[in-house]
């Protein structure tokens, strides 16, 4: 009886005891509820650059190139010179047959030499004329005659000496000659190939100014006015590059691909040489500015597309709406919302809500501003 009676008066104790500790259980994990903050990966948004980047390739040549022809028709019966081969202001690049050209001459040379002949004769009568006039011993109309005789002799013979130096000339282009130094760039007609006057035989890239010609789409083109300065690199020497300046911009785009022509001049340099590829650098205004995120950073709250920012001050995160402009491979644009210096939370966007307690991590990415249609590189920093 008096068992039964002390395990009675110990129950009530018993559980006192319990409920005492379920409650502190209770308090305590409450309190450690309370104390979580979720540690959080998240972008910062760089300052955006004011300009962009537009790169062109094209290949090197000359400023000018001259296509040679001969000047009179006729067989090519030699070839001096070879594509790549170095030429002086006069060197002879081709012949053609000139035995036509030179009888043309020897015609005309024996055409001038009856002329003087004649010429002698009609004033041996012109001065007998004279003499007799002087005398009255002849009218004045065969004074008359003989002058008007001697003069056309005159005439005659000033046009046969024309044609023979004109006949002299032909004979002389019969010779293709180099009228500058220059590089031979192409061959166009070979030993007996009949050619026209006119016909391009020998191109020659002329000596001096060297310049990049690259295409351009219409887009663009207003970024590229004559005297602008641009960066020219080199495929061939990565080490090798020179300051150019625009010199033209075609008037009118290509028909067949819609581009217009670019000529950058480039620097004197014994390193760039003709038909080397080179890629043509200029900066372009940006006109609207779009700020790349990871598509994990956007998120949904009711119609409208929000982010989640971070204020560093209080390590709380904070939705923000945002207007986006496109999806991208490499993220969304947004247009609208965001500013350099924001700090946005780049996943787990489902578990946040507002002024959540958060912790960042070790790492931010530094997600930068960039152009409309650009995508931005983004590193890591520490």
């Amino acid at each position: 009886m008096s068992l039964s009676r002390s395990i009675l008066g110990k129950l009530p104790v018993a559980g006192l005891i319990v409920a005492a500790l379920g409650l502190a259980g209770c308090s305590q994990e409450k309190a450690e509820v309370k104390d979580i903050i979720r540690p959080i990966k998240v972008v910062e948004i760089a300052q955006a650059h004011d300009t962009r980047t537009l790169s062109y390739s094209g290949s090197v040549r000359a400023r000018t190139e001259s296509a040679l022809a001969f000047r009179v028709n006729g067989k090519i019966t030699e070839r001096l010179v070879d594509i790549g081969q170095h030429v002086a202001s006069g060197d002879v690049l081709a012949r053609i047959d000139p035995i036509d050209y030179d009888l043309s001459v020897k015609s005309a040379q024996a055409a001038l030499d009856a002329a003087e002949r004649q010429v002698e004769t009609v004033e041996l009568a012109r001065k007998r004329a004279e003499q007799l006039f002087a005398k009255n011993f002849a009218p004045k109309s065969q004074l008359e005659q003989a002058t008007l005789s001697y003069d056309q002799a005159v005439a005659t013979r000033d046009s046969a000496r024309s044609s023979l130096d004109q006949a002299k000339n032909q004979a002389g282009y019969t010779d293709l000659k180099a009228d500058r130094d220059g590089i031979v760039t192409a061959v166009s007609a070979d030993v007996g190939q009949v050619v026209g006057s006119g016909t391009p035989v020998v191109t020659v890239a002329v000596d001096g100014e060297k310049e990049v010609l690259i295409a351009v789409p219409e887009m663009e083109i207003g970024e590229f006015k004559p005297g602008k300065i641009v960066k020219a690199g080199f495929w061939s020497d990565d080490a090798l590059a020179l300051d150019g300046k625009v010199r033209e911009v075609a008037g009118s785009a290509d028909p067949q691909s819609r581009t217009f022509a670019v000529r950058v001049s480039l620097p004197k340099d014994s390193r760039v040489l003709l038909g080397m590829t080179a890629s043509i650098e200029a900066s372009a205004a940006n006109e609207r500015q779009l700020v790349s995120i990871p598509l994990s950073a956007l998120a949904e709250q009711g119609s409208q597309s929000i982010v989640w920012t971070v204020d560093r001050g209080a390590d709380t995160v904070h939705a923000r709406p945002v207007k986006v402009a496109k999806f991208a491979a490499d993220g969304v644009r947004v247009a609208e919302g965001l500013k350099p210096g924001d700090v946005v939370v780049a996943a787990g966007t489902q578990f946040m809500t507002e002024n959540l307690k958060v912790k960042l991590t070790g790492d931010t990415v530094l997600q930068s501003a960039s152009a409309a249609g650009d995508g931005s590189d983004a590193k890591q920093v520490r």
